[in-house]
Parts: structure tokens; C-alpha cells; sequence
């Protein structure tokens, strides 16, 4: 019997997780996980890239003193990226992509390079204030010597696996975040790098889940689905071409798999991106701010800091207009669930404005934004209520977009990860949404980590086959 190792890392933290095939099962087992922060550096909010790179090989370690592993694949969020020079040492800081160095960095490109609607058609990547388009061009007016320095451009999890194997790979699904592939061949547009003045030396050959990276203390290093989203869409159990698809964690992805990318005016206007998935597939979804809302105000509450070095001092004026706010209290995930059932809140927040992404206090901003629509909650009660509304709300109404853009009418909604073990929340969606509401896995993205490197080892013949497993 033949054990697999899925490296799945998220914004807060990171797992290391075995799986193997067992009676027509994927059976899972938690060998290790680590918390993973931002620290404060040169006036931006950064990955502290050496403690990840740290943890990642504490827990490859730590599994392989319990079991021997057939392979190990790795996963984290899209969008950031590190720069190496020729001897392959890093150049600057990797800044997140929440920091707010690309402010401004849209309205720049449209006026100095082509307008969105042309850039949404080559790639067919929604606007987002984070894209590594908006990175690279931020980076360039900043520090453009590290521009000229480089030598290799890679995302974060390519960059750890630099670290595991000592080979530079290029993995398609999450380079298709950065907003420079040509979306149709799936595969750099050159064209647009040279027009934004980006050195195409950097760019590398792109390859897909399935491939061999190298080997880290022995065992074979192979690539899944590495942007995260691509790693949960393959684990969802969907019946049929009817179900949508709701990856549920800091980030909410709500949408569907198709084979082509969808790239018209309409599209575009609605905001869905077309991210590249695994064995050619897209990823046709809506962002969503997700619980990225809930677990910022449960850090609030708990007196704890997203980023290292940042103030308090806006936490502390919103934390004073809660009358039930309890100072040295713990307030836990459950706890903010439980009150957010109720009825005496009723006023909802657009989910999706920039001013949730990285405010100095979430519950400050929740606050002036609901004020701005009627009421600001006083209660964190009224709190929750608020955001748990907003979240059901903003996911009816993106499904009704997906319908209008697609031309099928949708009949479930699968929830895989984390969040989708909050029943209330999942109340509030199915009621909101009209449709039937499915859990499940709660692991998702690294058991789609996993069935890619099973895949790859002949465990299963496809994909098909896999998900039957993970039904089962």
C-alpha cells in the first residue's frame, strides 16, 4: 500500500497530510501543521519565506520518520511570487498580496498599456487589486533593480520546491493567476510582458499536475493542481454538470469547470476569472472575500495582530462600540456562529469591496459600511449577523451571475473545505440560494493534491476514477 504526501498551505496556516488508497477509499491521516504569518518589512506586509520554507521541511520530516511516502506535492494560494538572480538567491522581500503596494496599479496599466477589457480577453483573469500583474508593475515603479537583477521569476510554492529539490519548475494552474497567460494557449503572453516592460528571461517554460519536479531526501517530488483553488475543484464529489462549485476558506471561490475559457464583454463585466486547472481544464469562478471576514474579527476580538507589527489602535476604538464585547476573553469560531443566529440584525455589506481586504480593523470597517446601508451593529451579535448575511447573500447572487454567464440553470451547491463545517452559514446559503446544499470533504484541497500525484503513480487511471473514490 503506497503513501502520498499533500503539502497544503493557506494564508494562516499549513498541513502535511498522508493519503493512501485503501478498499476503494482515500483514507487521510494529519501528520503535522504550523501556523504561517506575515511580518512587517521595508514598509510592506511580507511573507517571512525562510520560517515557511523551514516548516514545510519539518513536516516532510516528520511524516517520513512515521511512513515511508511514494511521492510529495505541494500547494499554497496564487497570485505572489519571489524573484532569484543568477545564483539563484533571492532578490527583495516577498510582499503579500494583501499589502497595499498596487494601489492605483490598475488605472495605471489601462492608461499606459491596454484597457482592461482588452487584458480580460487575452487572459481572462478577473480584477483583482492583488494580481501579480499588479505586483510586478508596483515592484517595477518601486525597485526596478530588482527587475533588472532577476534572473528567475517563481510563485511561492515553485520557490519551495526550488528549496526542497534544487530544480526551478513552472507550474501552469498557478502561474495562471498572475494575469500574464495567454488564457486560450495556456502559455506566457509575451506580447503583454514586453509591453509592460517585464524582462521575458524570467518567465520559464510552464508545466503541468503530474509532472516530476525532483527529489527531497529521496522521495519523488511531484506537482499537483499548486494553486490551491485548482487542488479543491478536483476533489469535488459533483454529480453532475449541474452542480456549482464553493471552495470555502479565507478566500470563498464559487463557480464551475469548463473546457474553454470564457473571455466575452459580458464575462468580463461580471468579473469571473478563468484560472487554469488540471489536464487542461478552467476554473470559471467569482472571488469572494470569503471567511477571511470572520476570522479577522475573531483575531480582533482575541486581541491578535493578522500581521506582525501592525498597530492596534483602530481595533481598539471599534472593539469600544461593542456593548458585549468581553476584554481577555477567547472568542472561538463556534462562539461567533452561535450568536450570529439571530434575528434582531438585518442590514447586509457588499463582501466584495476593497475596503475588506487589509483594513487596519474589519470590525471598524463592517461597522462604517453597514452604517453606510442603514444601521452600524453595536452588539458583536449584531456583528456576525451582519457578515454571516453578507456572505449568503454575495454567493445567491454570484450564482445567478455564474447561470446568466454559463446558459445552465444549477440545481447544488457543493461546499468543500474548511468552512464548509459551518452549518450556519450553510443555513443561510441554501436558503438564500434556493438550491440543495452538499458538504464535503472538508480536506478538499489536499485530498486534490493528492489524487493528482496518485494519478500520476497509476493509482487511479483518471480523474473519474478518483472522485469516485473520494465519493466512497
Amino acid at each position: 500500500m503506497k503513501n502520498y504526501l499533500a503539502v497544503d498551505i493557506g494564508a494562516s496556516s499549513g498541513r502535511h497530510i498522508v493519503g493512501r488508497v485503501e478498499n476503494g477509499k482515500i483514507v487521510l491521516e494529519e501528520v503535522y501543521r504550523f501556523v504561517n504569518s506575515q511580518v512587517r518589512r521595508g514598509g510592506h506586509d511580507c511573507w517571512d519565506v525562510e520560517k515557511l520554507v523551514a516548516s514545510v521541511k519539518a513536516g516532510i520530516d516528520a511524516a517520513l520518520e512515521k511512513t515511508a511516502v511514494e511521492s510529495i506535492g505541494l500547494d499554497t494560494w496564487g497570485v505572489d511570487f519571489v524573484l532569484l538572480d543568477e545564483s539563484g538567491a533571492m532578490i527583495g522581500d516577498a510582499v503579500a498580496y494583501r499589502d497595499k503596494r498596487t494601489a492605483g496599479a490598475d488605472a495605471e496599466i489601462e492608461a499606459a498599456v491596454m484597457p482592461f477589457a482588452e487584458l480580460y480577453a487575452r487572459t481572462g483573469i478577473q480584477k483583482t487589486s492583488f494580481n501579480t500583474i499588479y505586483q510586478l508593475w508596483a515592484l517595477k515603479k518601486e525597485h526596478p533593480r530588482q527587475l533588472e537583477k532577476a534572473a528567475h521569476f517563481l510563485t511561492i510554492p515553485e520557490y519551495i520546491n526550488y528549496r526542497l529539490t534544487g530544480r526551478i519548475v513552472h507550474e501552469y494552474t498557478d502561474s495562471s493567476t498572475t494575469a500574464l497567460l495567454d488564457a486560450a494557449k495556456k502559455d506566457w503572453d509575451f506580447d503583454l510582458i514586453d509591453r509592460l516592460g517585464l524582462p521575458r528571461r524570467i518567465f520559464g517554460r510552464l508545466e503541468m499536475p503530474g509532472a516530476t519536479v525532483g527529489e527531497y531526501r529521496g522521495v519523488k517530488v511531484v506537482l499537483p493542481a499548486m494553486h490551491d483553488t485548482g487542488s479543491a475543484y478536483l476533489a469535488v464529489p459533483a454529480r453532475d454538470d449541474r452542480a456549482v462549485y464553493l471552495s470555502s476558506g479565507t478566500w470563498s471561490l464559487l463557480g464551475v469547470e469548463n473546457d474553454r475559457p470564457i473571455t466575452t464583454p459580458d464575462s468580463c463585466a461580471a468579473n469571473f476569472t478563468n484560472e487554469g486547472g488540471a489536464w487542461g481544464r478552467y476554473r470559471y469562478l467569482k472571488n469572494i472575500m470569503g471567511l477571511w471576514m470572520i476570522q479577522s474579527i475573531r483575531r480582533e476580538l482575541n486581541g491578535v495582530a493578522y500581521v506582525e507589527g501592525k498597530g492596534g489602535e483602530a481595533t481598539r476604538a471599534a472593539l469600544a462600540k461593542l456593548a458585549d464585547y468581553e476584554s481577555g476573553r477567547e472568542y472561538s469560531f463556534a462562539d461567533l456562529s452561535s450568536v450570529a443566529r439571530g434575528d434582531g440584525f438585518s442590514v447586509t455589506v457588499d463582501v466584495n469591496q476593497q475596503r475588506f481586504m487589509n483594513p487596519d480593523s474589519m470590525i471598524g470597517e463592517v461597522m462604517a459600511a453597514a452604517a453606510g446601508n442603514g444601521a452600524a451593529p453595536t452588539t458583536i451579535a449584531a456583528l456576525m449577523q451582519c457578515v454571516y448575511r453578507s456572505l449568503a447573500a454575495c454567493y445567491a447572487d454570484a450564482i445567478k451571475t455564474l447561470s446568466r454567464m454559463t446558459g445552465k440553470t444549477y440545481t447544488s451547491l457543493n461546499i468543500v473545505g474548511g468552512g464548509c463545517q459551518d452549518a450556519y452559514l450553510n443555513e443561510l446559503t441554501a436558503k438564500a440560494t434556493g438550491l440543495e446544499v452538499v458538504t464535503g470533504p472538508v480536506e478538499g484541497t489536499a485530498i486534490g493534491n493528492l489524487i493528482v500525484q496518485m494519478i500520476a503513480a497509476g493509482e487511479f487511471a483518471g480523474l473519474d476514477e478518483a472522485r469516485a473514490a473520494i465519493v466512497r
